[in-house]
């Protein structure tokens, strides 16, 4: 009996190989498995346009229910997958359910690193990772009297611009030097710094967070290990994420930083895949390294590069990696993945609010940072895919 493919995920990923095995003439059943309620929707605009009420939950839609009716694809929504039986082909849901497959593809994902200091479970404290998440926030950004963010990465920046934008005074606490140290070279960090303080957002950089504090039962403040206070009666949290490897350690396949993939996003077991933010794979770009890598771009060429093998036409994932972020009037657009160490070039002048930053390992280049300059950003891609790996 033929049991087909079944994705545990909703995500952008998990609706990318649906959709691209169905675009490719896959016959055989389709299950996609997702704990969130609901179809699958749209992330990226969970922290810029949801929040600002210019998008809706219909507006997040990957697409209507009357997609998955035509492609023929089971969509279980708010349905948790509890465990992999790998010698039956099976996997065990929370509704009682054992769903065969014939081949599984884990797309599930990275959750919110909670934050381990006293009053981080108040009221008033959230993570943005998800629609309902986003909701909560958005509810109290409209009650709100002052924000702070713990984390300074692209999520707690695009609040920051949110936030300012609606007026509300805004704290950044951040525990490096400066916002977006692992991310973004110095001059491209610092740029958006200065753009974001223009704005109204104060940053308190290389601080230590010592507790949120309360009154009845609700958040009015960081207290930083300095002894300085912050007020704060809505904190989001956004100091990183885990990958979702709990399914995969408990079935026994290889785990390091996310599910250990190879070349073709196959996992240790040749009957399961695994994709986007939860997998760690053969960098091509970086001699074979394993990375593991939180984009959409990633999950979604992913997706199309499982459902080629599965339709017989097996090819290694080497995509150039790209990102994006909008932070008010600064639309960054990230192509390539630089290390450390890596120089800094500046090309063109900051000071118009549009240029780039090259950044190169050696003679080679090995990632672009374009602001405001989306014709800069597609030659970057371009250039990084008919260029040799970094040393």
């Amino acid at each position: 009996m033929v049991h087909g493919v079944v994705i545990v995920g909703t995500g952008q990923g998990g609706f990318q190989l649906a959709a691209s095995l169905r675009e490719s003439g896959f016959a055989a059943p389709i299950t996609l498995v997702g704990d969130e309620p609901g179809l699958p929707y749209q992330r990226p605009p969970l922290s810029k346009g949801f929040l600002q009420a210019k998008v809706d939950e219909t507006g997040l839609l990957l697409r209507p229910p009357a997609f998955y009716e035509r492609i023929g694809a089971r969509v279980l929504g708010g349905t948790r997958v509890q465990g992999i039986d790998r010698v039956a082909r099976l996997v065990r849901l929370s509704n009682g359910e054992a769903l065969p497959y014939d081949h599984l593809v884990l797309a599930t994902g990275a959750a919110a690193r909670p934050l381990a200091v006293p009053g981080a479970d108040l009221q008033g404290v959230f993570v943005l990772r998800g629609l309902v998440d986003a909701q909560r926030i958005r509810a109290g950004l409209a009650q709100a009297q002052a924000v702070a963010v713990v984390g300074a990465g692209f999520i707690g920046l695009e609040l920051a611009a949110v936030a300012r934008g609606m007026g509300l005074p805004m704290h950044v606490a951040e525990t490096a030097a400066r916002p977006l140290a692992r991310a973004l070279s110095v001059p491209m960090a610092l740029h958006l710094q200065a753009f974001h303080e223009a704005q109204g957002t104060r940053f308190h950089l290389s601080a230590q967070l010592a507790a949120i504090e309360g009154a009845h039962g609700h958040a009015t403040s960081l207290r930083l290990r300095d002894g300085s206070q912050i007020a704060a009666d809505l904190v989001v949290v956004a100091v990183g994420v885990s990958p979702n490897d709990q399914l995969a350690r408990g079935a026994g396949l290889a785990v390091g930083n996310g599910i250990e993939v190879d070349e073709l996003l196959l996992t240790s077991d040749p009957a399961i895949s695994a994709l986007g933010d939860c997998a760690s794979f053969p960098f091509v770009f970086s001699g074979g390294a394993r990375v593991r890598i939180e984009s959409v771009q990633n999950a979604v060429d992913q997706a199309r590069c499982i459902s080629a093998r599965l339709c017989g036409q097996a090819a290694p994932y080497a995509k150039v990696p790209w990102f994006w972020s909008e932070q008010g009037l600064c639309r960054l657009q990230m192509a390539g993945l630089a290390e450390p160490g890596d120089r800094s070039d500046i090309e063109g002048d900051p000071a118009t609010g549009r240029f780039s930053v090259l950044r190169y390992r050696g003679d080679q280049l090995s990632a672009v940072e374009s602001l405001n300059d989306p014709a800069a950003h597609m030659r970057a891609r371009k250039a990084l895919a008919l260029a040799p790996a970094p040393a």
